[in-house]
């Protein structure tokens, strides 16, 4: 087969050809790879359990630690790209994670599980921003470049919803350790067609990597993620709380520091470009409320409607096809309307989505909460691929790695948040419920299991006789339905304020060069900076 070359565009910079597209579909199976990896471990967990027989903490750490370095590792590895070379960077991280994914099949205790799971949080962290930069500079056209985007986007979309199918019919056939294997012949693939496909690209004036500021990044990221991921899943505590707080003052280590350096890892200047930090905001706010209701929707699936948790997966489907739609209208709708407006927009019709999911009810709810998830899914994916868009665009070239890895870490802030603080809201609901309702021949331990969450209450009603457990269980699933109402109220509000935030702040994005830093880059002037600015190295 042979492939095109760039063709000529007579109204701007050249179009990607056949070689793109492939290398395009090669870059968004690790993409994909990197979402499913947080998924699937958590179906291994009891089959891994009874094998390897972690303690509690091991186990958490097990769960844990690969989100966790992920998360902090993501700026870092995505301004070594920009120094070392994207190509060159994503080739390391695929054969560093293809070789933790089998260190992780094989774990023979714990410990092993916990480091090799490490390691490949690591590497996935330079898989995401090398990915993304890469297509920022493979598609100079704005339109196609939306197009490749919305594309990527919609990997991670599919990664998530086919990883507990994809881990279920494994572990029904293989031992545990095959879920992990899954990411082997998508990483041989990648180094395979990688140095043929892909271009490199990396900036030619970058100085050295800043250790002392990947360190107070990480030591920013990772006390913060941690202590509102177990706010949310454990409840208040001290410990935490300071976790939070040390986080936060690491993190003013770090923008002090990159203000005083002439080549810090992230360009602190850009977050005054709307296009930069007010669309990072939005995005964050959109990812916050999904992931929040997400939490509750498949425990409504299982533990209201009895679902398995494979028939509560396939229920997903319809939500991830909503969001292909929304993913592929994206770039037809930006050709005739402003981004900022196609984003407000999209949130708007988002935030219609959760509203209808507050009139859901332990009877008939079932359909409503699939149709509100899908116009839920539907609105928001405009905003994840143009917003990915607007972000990578405010950039220079040259810092592409950088600006996609604060693309990556804004939703993995906005994820934690919305775990942390809407699992609160939604919890505090369901014991408000449950303060009356229930039994007084409950022993001291029960009691408080079933008036803690709804998983407590199902397994303490199983117990019981029929006359006593069963008004038990009603009355958990409609306080917990009622906690599913209250949240999503308070997430259909965010939402809306990020609609009405994009509408106002981001209405000049893209319209001229002179509003003042709001609006992107044309097309031309990205291709005159990436002429100029930085070179691709064959």
């Amino acid at each position: 087969m042979t492939l095109e070359p760039r063709t000529e565009n007579d109204h701007g910079p050249p179009l990607a050809g056949a070689k793109e597209w492939i290398a395009l579909a090669v870059l968004s199976l690790p993409a994909m790879l990197v979402i499913m990896d947080l998924t699937v471990l958590h179906l291994a967990v009891p089959h891994l359990s009874a094998d390897l027989a972690p303690s509690a903490s091991q186990l958490l750490w097990i769960t844990d630690i690969y989100g966790f370095l992920i998360a902090g590792f993501l700026i870092t590895m995505g301004s070594l790209g920009d120094r070392i070379g994207r190509r060159k960077l994503l080739l390391i991280g695929a054969a560093a994670f293809g070789l933790s994914s089998i260190l992780s099949a094989y774990a023979t205790s714990p410990e092993m599980l916990i480091g090799a799971r490490a390691l490949m949080g690591i590497a996935g962290a330079t898989l995401m921003p090398s990915t993304l930069s890469l297509i920022r500079n493979m598609f100079l056209d704005d339109r196609q470049r939306t197009t490749a985007i919305s594309f990527w986007m919609m990997s991670f979309m599919v990664g998530g919803s086919i990883g507990p199918l994809v881990g279920g019919a494994l572990l029904e056939t293989f031992w545990w350790g095959s879920v992990f294997l899954v990411g082997v012949p998508v990483m041989a693939l990648l180094l395979i067609a990688g140095p043929f496909l892909l271009p490199e690209y990396r900036d030619p004036r970058a100085g050295r990597l800043d250790l002392v500021s990947a360190v107070l990044l990480l030591a920013a990221v990772l006390p913060v993620i941690y202590g509102i991921k177990k706010l949310a899943s454990d409840g208040f505590g001290w410990l935490l709380v300071g976790a939070i707080a040390a986080g936060v003052l690491f993190a003013v280590l770090f923008v002090r520091r990159q203000r005083s350096l002439d080549d810090p890892l992230i360009d602190i200047e850009l977050f005054r470009n709307r296009s930069f930090g007010v669309t990072l905001g939005v995005m964050t706010t959109a990812t916050f409320a999904m992931m929040g209701l997400n939490l509750f929707v498949m425990q409504y699936l299982q533990l209201v409607h009895g679902l398995s948790p494979l028939r509560a997966g396939l229920w997903v489907l319809p939500m991830t096809g909503a969001m292909m739609v929304g993913m592929m209208a994206a770039p037809l709708l930006v050709r005739y309307v402003r981004p900022g407006y196609v984003i407000s927009g999209g949130l708007l019709v988002s935030s219609a989505g959760i509203a209808l999911m507050t009139q859901i009810d332990g009877s008939s709810g079932f359909g409503v909460l699939i149709a509100g998830t899908c116009v839920m899914a539907a609105g928001f994916t405009p905003q994840a691929a143009l917003g990915t868009d607007l972000v990578i665009r405010a950039a220079p070239p040259e810092k592409a790695g950088a600006a996609s890895a604060a693309s990556e870490t804004s939703n993995e802030l906005g994820g934690a948040l919305g775990l942390a603080i809407l699992g609160s809201v939604g919890t505090a609901v369901y014991r408000s419920g449950m303060s009356d309702s229930l039994p007084s021949e409950l022993p001291g331990d029960a009691a408080a299991a079933a008036g803690d969450t709804l998983a407590g209450a199902t397994a303490v009603a199983a117990t019981l006789p029929d006359a006593v457990g069963g008004p038990l269980l009603e009355a958990a699933q409609a306080a917990f339905t009622d906690g599913l109402q209250t949240t999503a109220v308070v997430s259909a509000l965010a939402v809306l304020a990020g609609s009405v935030l994009a509408a106002v702040l981001l209405r000049r994005v893209g319209v001229d060069a002179d509003s003042g830093g709001d609006a992107a880059p044309s097309a031309v002037d990205s291709v005159v900076a990436a002429d100029t600015e930085e070179a691709p190295v064959p």
